[in-house]
């Protein structure tokens, strides 16, 4: 069982940035992958970036590659979103997510979810 907490969402400016934390309970957190998804008013939860347990592996969504950073601190059992260059299009719902199958885009592959964190870009 991994509880997740997200935390660090806020009210940005286009341009600004903003870093997201994931503080996870339980001994294996470094046995999951780690993802974070998103969910805009009216759309569907997508995809945004993933880790390997490991943190060796990362994988991003096109539109934020480059902008974001996804790593981990397995000896804090956290898992952070470094985000840069913040867009209006990037205001939603921030979800983290753990998966025992490593990292992936899919949402079905994830076991447990946070309870999310706003993050609101204004232009």
């Amino acid at each position: 069982q991994v509880q997740l907490v997200e935390s660090g969402g806020g009210l940005v400016q286009a341009g600004g940035s903003l870093r997201l934390s994931c503080a996870a309970s339980g001994r294996t957190f470094s046995s999951y992958a780690m993802g974070w998804f998103r969910q805009a008013p009216g759309k569907e939860r997508e995809f945004v970036a993933a880790i390997s347990w490991s943190g060796g592996s990362t994988y991003y969504a096109d539109s934020v590659k480059g902008r974001f950073t996804i790593s981990r601190d397995n000896a804090k059992n956290t898992v952070y979103l470094q985000m840069n260059s913040l867009k209006p299009e990037d205001t939603a719902v921030y979800y983290c997510a753990a998966s025992p199958h490593g990292g992936s885009y899919l949402t079905y592959e994830y076991d447990y979810w946070g309870q999310g964190t706003q993050v609101t870009v204004s232009s």
